[in-house]
């Protein structure tokens, strides 16, 4: 297996790709919300290398060119919005202050934590970019001194959990409105979130598309001021 992807350039790429279409065949089959296509993608992926003995920078000489997919794909999220501007003009006042306390109360809760648990500053600061999209997180990470690895596994796991818990939390506190869907999820769960948001609607995948941009944005701003506090 070493030698296998040794030897494929695109061999870390197709192995991430057999697994995530194996994570929705089993979500379509089984139908259960915990069935995220990526965490089964990542958790397969993990059994693969520990079963073959391949480390993870023999992998990853492969599949990093899937990390040059997100940047496009991050900016056709623009597309569901543009459709639905009238929409964004007449509500602006309520999205903006959504988007607002969703940045705020994701720094917040970080900062808390940090607290309860005795987090030293690097640590800290590791985990204030958890809701914003791999890209902008990492920067964020690295010019405020986190670890960048973890930053990124943090903000894969924020995303996994506000797409497989997210629409039940909406439930459960009667949320109804799609545009408050959307920028629930978008600011709280990034693109992982966005794709449940476009699951439930075309407003909601809209909203949330918008809430990805303005809270990465709101984000690299608020995190330097509260990378300050620790």
């Amino acid at each position: 297996m070493n030698n296998f992807l040794t030897a494929s350039a695109y061999a870390g790429v197709t192995i991430s790709i057999l697994f995530y279409l194996l994570g929705m065949y089993l979500k379509k089959k089984f139908k259960f919300g915990f069935l995220n296509p990526l965490l089964l993608a990542i958790l397969f992926t993990m059994v693969l290398l520990l079963l073959s003995g391949v480390d993870y920078d023999t992998y990853n000489a492969g599949a990093r060119y899937l990390s040059w997919l997100l940047t496009p794909a991050t900016v056709c999220l623009a597309i569901p919005l543009y459709e639905q501007i009238q929409l964004l003009k007449d509500n602006y006042q309520a999205v903006i202050v959504g988007i607002v306390s969703g940045v705020f109360t994701s720094l917040v809760t970080v900062f808390v934590l940090a607290l309860l648990f005795g987090l030293n500053h690097q640590e800290y600061v590791t985990l204030l970019p958890k809701s914003v999209t791999t890209a902008i997180g990492m920067g964020i990470s690295e010019e405020l001194g986190g670890y960048v690895t973890i930053t990124v596994a943090a903000i894969v796991i924020t995303g996994v959990l506000g797409n497989i818990f997210g629409e039940i939390i909406l439930k459960i506190f009667h949320i109804k409105e799609p545009i408050a869907k959307g920028i629930a999820l978008g600011s709280a769960a990034h693109a992982i979130g966005t794709a449940k948001a476009m699951e439930l609607g075309e407003i909601e995948g809209a909203m949330s598309s918008l809430s990805i941009a303005v809270s990465g944005i709101l984000t690299v701003v608020g995190a330097s001021v509260f990378g300050m506090f620790i």
